[in-house]
């Protein structure tokens, strides 16, 4: 197994061999990147996600297939906090923890992973930050703290983000269009922009919730429209995501400290398991209204969950932890 300080050693190698080549100079970083992907297997990427189509061609279903495949088998999850590890940005510690481990990740994790895939696959890929809207104290973040891909194909853009989970994950890429609705199976997505700012926004359906004794919903929940995130189209570095990456592993206030979250999506909803609760839902159960079920789950039984609802198996003892009052979805 090829490992990513080899994979350096090689880069600085060939950049003393090119020392002032102005042609070298230019695209150093583009043989990096094609250098550290000797690390990695596309075919291998494929397996883990159960992709059989082809990838020869770099058009929009491809993408959308790829894209699917992704979410419903890479869950989002931040387990790793509450299991004693650090999250790395490393593109090969994410690919071995992903592919190899057959685990998930969150959006600096899965969008990092699928921009070296999309680029692998021959796709024009743009690393953006954006700034999550925090539905507990009703504002965007004050820093860039999620990252997401913009894709330009046959002279559009799109935005693909594989890495948000529960609810709120688009199930297609979105072309970048202000003002106009964009229906999937999770809701109708927009983005909204104003003066250079993209505002992305979705449609939540009514919930309807079986067993009420367990759950913060109500079956009379209306419709709403839920601020998702906002972000500029100014290209990032994965480097500029190093503090909020270390950041929101680490602060006591931290959604992702104070909450043990993994959610994946499925063929008709999204499952996703904070802290003790498994909540299923299933996307227009019936009249326009998502179907929740809700199970709160004893810790003898969160391995086994993990294993069989998220297909992840940890190899160290998870510590699940729920205290935010916010729901699941």
């Amino acid at each position: 197994m090829c490992h990513y300080g080899r994979c350096i050693k090689e880069v600085g190698s060939l950049l003393l061999l090119a020392a002032g080549s102005s042609f070298f100079q230019d695209r150093w970083w583009g043989a990096g990147w094609l250098l550290v992907g000797r690390c990695m297997d596309i075919k291998e990427y494929f397996t883990r996600i159960s992709y059989q189509g082809s990838y020869d061609k770099p058009d929009l279903a491809t993408l959308t297939d790829v894209f699917q495949h992704h979410i419903r088998a890479v869950p989002f999850e931040n387990l790793s906090i509450h299991c004693g590890e650090s999250i790395e940005l490393d593109l090969e510690a994410t690919y071995n923890k992903i592919v190899r481990k057959k685990r998930g990740g969150w959006c600096m994790e899965n969008n990092h992973l699928l921009s070296w895939v999309l680029k692998t696959l021959g796709y024009d890929v743009t690393l953006l930050g954006s700034k999550v809207y925090d539905l507990e104290y009703k504002a965007y973040a004050d820093e860039i703290n999620h990252l997401l891909l913009k894709v330009v194909l046959d002279g559009k853009s799109y935005i693909v983000d594989g890495g948000f989970g529960r609810d709120r994950q688009m199930w297609q890429p979105m072309e970048l269009i202000s003002g106009r609705d964009q229906p999937q199976t999770p809701g109708v997505f927009r983005f909204l922009e104003e003066s250079g700012v993209w505002y992305l926004e979705k449609v939540k359906r009514k919930q309807w919730v079986p067993n009420q004794s367990v759950s913060t919903f109500h079956n009379v929940e209306k419709e709403v429209c839920r601020q998702v995130y906002l972000f500029t189209l100014q290209p990032r570095d994965i480097e500029e995501f190093r503090a909020s990456n270390t950041h929101l592993q680490t602060a006591p206030d931290s959604l992702f400290v104070t909450k043990s979250i993994c959610s994946l999506q499925t063929n008709d909803g999204v499952r996703a398991l904070v802290g003790w609760k498994l909540s299923e839902m299933k996307y227009n159960y019936k009249d326009n209204m998502d179907l929740v079920e809700i199970r709160i789950l004893a810790d003898e039984e969160m391995e086994k969950t993990l294993r069989e609802k998220f297909s992840i198996t940890l190899d160290k003892k998870f510590v699940p932890i729920n205290k935010s009052r916010l729901s699941p979805f």
